[in-house]
């Protein structure tokens, strides 16, 4: 069972910005992926050091209430996957691959790129 040392000793991204004077100054931080487990400090480092007691609270609050904690993703990427599409999708995309002289693999990669806004490296 996944209990609270299990949660907090996954690696959550910790996004922290300067507060403006008109927010009252310091730093705010925040765990993207647990809504509303956000913190503040006089420093980044106090910031930091806030939002890991608030992400203890906020774990705490959720087993205690027996709803789900999301985890962060797996970084273990290896840059392959394996996708099954439709015969006529796969005639598709290899045609426009080779209108376009490149192999299938670029291209696909090229339109998924397009897809999720992923900078684009631009010809010369």
């Amino acid at each position: 069972m996944k209990d609270l040392n299990y949660y907090l000793n996954l690696n959550y991204e910790i996004k922290i910005r300067k507060l403006t004077d008109e927010e009252g100054g310091g730093w705010f931080a925040e765990i993207p992926l647990l809504p509303g487990c956000i913190s503040n400090g006089e420093t980044p480092g106090e910031a930091v050091s806030n939002i890991n007691d608030a992400k203890r609270c906020w774990v705490e609050t959720c087993l205690e209430l027996g709803r789900s904690i999301p985890e962060p993703l797996n970084d273990d990427f290896s840059g392959q996957l394996r996708i099954r599409m439709p015969k006529s999708l796969h005639k598709a995309l290899s045609e426009k691959a080779k209108m376009e002289n490149v192999s299938l693999n670029q291209y696909i990669n090229y339109q998924l790129a397009r897809g999720v806004g992923y900078p684009l490296e631009t010809q010369k």
